[in-house]
């Protein structure tokens, strides 16, 4: 997976590429960041009264995955969204363009085009 943000006012440009493993849906669940040797860079939970994200001996919590997302990139993900594209489902959403004509090999992009900053998220899918 990764992900781009352009630099917004609050923020300048964030980019990020991890290889992951993600369980759960939208409303629950845990996603593992993984470094290239394999250990664990970082690591998400959340269920629908808060989010955690641990990175080393660091510990941060947030109200819900998407007040976690945001902080973390700068920028709203739609989460839902983004599960639905991850299953197949080319779910149409406002400032968004989704590319799933590379599903069936296991490739993903979505990139919001407004509101601004403009993001950029690739995902390569693996069995």
């Amino acid at each position: 997976m990764s992900v781009r943000v352009e630099a917004s006012p609050a923020m300048g440009p964030q980019a990020f590429s991890a290889t992951f493993e993600l369980q759960g849906g939208p409303s629950q669940g845990q996603l593992h960041f993984y470094t290239p040797l394999g250990s664990t860079a970082a690591a998400i939970a959340w269920t629908p009264q808060q989010a955690q994200m641990q990175s080393g001996m660091d510990t941060q919590y947030f109200n819900n995955i998407t007040e976690l997302i945001e902080r973390v990139l700068g920028t709203p993900v739609p989460v839902a969204a983004l599960f639905a594209w991850l299953a197949g489902d080319h779910l149409s959403l406002d400032g968004w363009q989704v590319d799933q004509s590379q599903f069936d090999s296991g490739k993903i992009t979505a990139r919001r085009v407004s509101p601004l900053p403009g993001a950029e998220i690739r995902v390569v899918l693996e069995p």
